[in-house]
């Protein structure tokens, strides 16, 4: 046998037992279009409203390290969390109640009830995969879109439509999913149960009730045994996609988030429903727009998913602005662009080829680019 001969054998025999490992494929599917969605669009639509520059000091110098950005993303969430009143506060304990346990073929899904704030109570789907494991699980918060389905829409009970059923495919992939039910179909009206929220929480927006059901919703997650508490996200569809960018924005818990035709701009949907935002933010001379959130999240990985044209659609190309803010606070953490949009361009609706994208975003971000959050988790 010659020299060359022995040398291919050894490593042959390296590889196989895993001393030597083959280099990984960088240049797979899955990493072009992870490539293409943190890349600009060929064109960029200008914002429909001008976004106010963010890494800038108040003489109007550049900020330029983290120790810059840190007071200012203080500063933005500070007036955020003015603008959107006081959370309701936290019930003294969840009160957990498991109404019904179905057993499906790979995962476990059950339906339960906890406090969200003392006096209200609300239902959520927990789904976890059947499967055991030494290992814990990521945990996701998966927000519904608007149905009256609500979060039956996501676990498999709900009408069959395209982007429905999230929280039960990503139990199959391995997650453990929490789909809680939004507040708007507590009352027989949307406008009712804005009211109902007022008078428990006078000096509150209707998101305000959202994000602090979402943030109930993560803390009933941490509590599982099979969660892995540094690897949490959230993801959405319309309604969702709204919740989904706002729970990012304010909870640090959240290590990865996609947000799926919820609409970044302020001007894109309907933010100034009296169940989000209200009406001040479409009035002229507004501070405030969502680069702001996406730069809070950063450099958290955030997807937005859009559909560009046809009714009710909220994001496409014009949205790569707001990402491209949290791309470059980003880049003050020494980290690569972990912010990305994906647009489908069939309208406002959950495609299967995006939740797809969807899936794989949250599994890559989560075991790859998680970072452990703050001991508070919001603030």
């Amino acid at each position: 046998m010659t020299l060359l001969s022995r040398i291919t054998v050894l490593l042959t025999l390296l590889v196989l037992t895993g001393v030597l490992a083959p280099a990984p494929n960088t240049q797979g599917a899955d990493l072009t279009w992870f490539d293409k969605i943190i890349t600009p669009p060929q064109q960029v639509p200008p914002p429909s409203r001008p976004l106010r520059p963010l890494l800038q000091k108040a003489d109007g110098s550049p900020i330029k390290t983290l120790e810059e950005w840190k007071p200012v993303r203080a500063e933005i969430k500070q007036a955020w969390a003015d603008f959107l009143g006081p959370l309701p506060s936290r019930p003294d304990s969840f009160d957990l109640k498991i109404l019904k346990t179905d057993v499906l073929e790979t995962v476990t899904r059950e339906l339960v009830e906890y406090n969200v704030e003392p006096g209200r109570r609300v239902q959520a789907y927990v789904l976890r995969p059947r499967e055991a494991s030494r290992t814990k699980k990521p945990g996701v918060v998966n927000f519904h879109g608007t149905t009256p389905d609500t979060s039956r829409s996501m676990v498999g009970l709900g009408t069959t439509k395209p982007g429905r059923n999230t929280g039960l495919k990503l139990a199959q992939r391995g997650f453990v999913v929490i789909c809680p039910a939004n507040f708007l179909w507590e009352e027989s009206t949307y406008l009712k149960s804005v009211a109902a929220a007022k008078a428990r929480n006078p000096q509150s927006l209707g998101m305000a009730t959202m994000l602090a059901d979402g943030i109930r919703a993560v803390d009933l997650l941490l509590t599982f045994p099979d969660v892995d508490p540094h690897k949490i996200g959230t993801i959405g569809h319309s309604l969702g996609g709204k919740e989904a960018l706002y729970l990012a924005a304010f909870d640090d818990r959240i290590q990865a988030a996609v947000a799926s035709e919820g609409g970044v701009g302020l001007n894109s949907t309907n933010w100034d429903a009296s169940w989000y935002l209200g009406s001040a933010v479409k009035k002229p001379g507004f501070p405030r727009d969502h680069h702001e959130l996406v730069a809070l999240i950063a450099p958290r990985p955030l997807l937005v998913i859009g559909g560009e044209t046809g009714r009710g659609c909220s994001d496409g190309d014009r949205s790569w602005p707001y990402i491209e803010v949290g791309q470059q606070v980003t880049k003050l953490y020494g980290l690569s662009p972990r912010q990305g949009l994906f647009n489908h361009h069939e309208g406002h609706l959950f495609s299967p080829e995006s939740q797809e994208r969807a899936f794989e975003w949250l599994e890559r971000s989560l075991q790859k680019n998680s970072r452990k959050p703050t001991p508070s988790g919001v603030g």
